[in-house]
């Protein structure tokens, strides 16, 4: 997630400074500074937006980014006024003081991860984190940061609302897999589909997406590739559970942009790992002698549906199926299988 910030004093430029020296050796990527102010002076380190506030929000108000306002938590509403669309999609928004005292997410907390991105950048600032979703403010069951921590899809966006007024409540919450199916209505069943009752429904992510390329693509060349073969394959980016690659590509900044633009995660394995891989996979002697394995995309996808995050040993038995065997183009290789 890139994260963007703007200010609009010389205060409001000391929180920011403060807040990119504290992300020093933290593991956590600095933000990019803007500042809109009266002032012939720009602070090293800032790019000046000169034209309307309204505009400059519209134009990285795109999904991969968060942005950061470091003023009043009415300057950044007036701001992104007209662009929420989706509470499940939207960027996230917060608002930090020019004190430094509370940070405040105001959009997309859940889904975007605003209310986690706050709380890391109070901790970062010795700030208040100003959380204000029920859930979280009640600490009970929020199913919409369940999904997304599980990287579940949300088949129907309205048991959202039902599952989290019974938590608000403090009634019970109900769940139940399809390999479980419930003996009668329940609050949340996970499954691809299903004939249980239920208020809401999450899938499982069932593809992953082996991708390779040689250095310095252009992200958006890699962007329309990834589109088009999923396109092919009649898949939704929604229903991507990874991009694995391999672990020299994995800083790749067309990687990057995937991974943050469609918050899909990504799973990076060493050669020796990807040379494991059991199973016929097209193999290429210049990939070979470029990166020392012989294919990239198929063994990456079949090692993340093998291996998943806990990199252990393969389970055989669980047969990931290859649905798009290795597409070139361009530089580029990719590969689709299904867990």
């Amino acid at each position: 997630m890139k994260k963007i910030a703007i200010c609009f004093s010389p205060y409001g430029e000391s929180v920011i400074k403060k807040l990119n020296e504290a992300c020093e050796g933290k593991g956590v990527g600095p933000v990019e500074a803007f500042v809109r102010r009266d002032s012939e002076d720009l602070p090293s380190g800032f790019t000046e937006v000169s034209g309307s506030l309204e505009e400059w929000t519209k134009s990285v108000f795109v999904p991969g980014n968060a942005l950061i306002f470091v003023g009043a938590v009415g300057i950044a509403v007036r701001a992104i006024a007209g662009l929420c669309m989706d509470k499940l999609t939207d960027c996230p928004v917060i608002a930090i003081d020019d004190n430094a005292q509370f940070v405040i997410p105001i959009l997309s907390g859940h889904a975007g991860g605003a209310n986690k991105l706050a709380v890391t950048i109070a901790e970062l600032l010795g700030a208040v984190p100003v959380i204000t979703t029920s859930t979280d403010v009640n600490e009970t069951f929020s199913v919409d940061s369940f999904a997304v921590e599980n990287r579940l899809s949300i088949a129907n966006r309205e048991g959202i609302k039902r599952v989290s007024a019974k938590a608000i409540e403090d009634k019970k919450v109900t769940l139940s897999i399809k390999g479980f199916p419930p003996k009668e209505r329940v609050d949340v069943i996970v499954a691809d589909e299903t004939d249980a009752e239920y208020s809401l429904l999450l899938s499982p992510k069932p593809y992953l997406v082996g991708l390779g390329m040689k250095k310095d693509k252009d992200p958006v060349e890699v962007e329309d590739f990834f589109l088009q073969e999923l396109e092919k394959a009649d898949i939704n980016p929604t229903d991507v559970y990874a991009i694995c690659t391999i672990d020299l590509k994995e800083d790749e900044p067309a990687i990057v942009r995937l991974r943050d633009k469609y918050r899909i995660p990504v799973l990076s394995f060493d050669k020796e790992i990807l040379g494991r891989v059991k199973g016929s996979v097209s193999p290429s002697s210049f990939v070979e002698n470029t990166v020392g394995v012989d294919n990239v995309c198929e063994r990456a996808a079949i090692a993340g549906a093998l291996f998943g995050e806990d990199f252990g040993e393969p389970c055989e038995e669980r047969g990931p199926v290859l649905v798009s065997p290795k597409s070139a183009r361009d530089g580029m290789t990719l590969a689709i299988v299904k867990r």
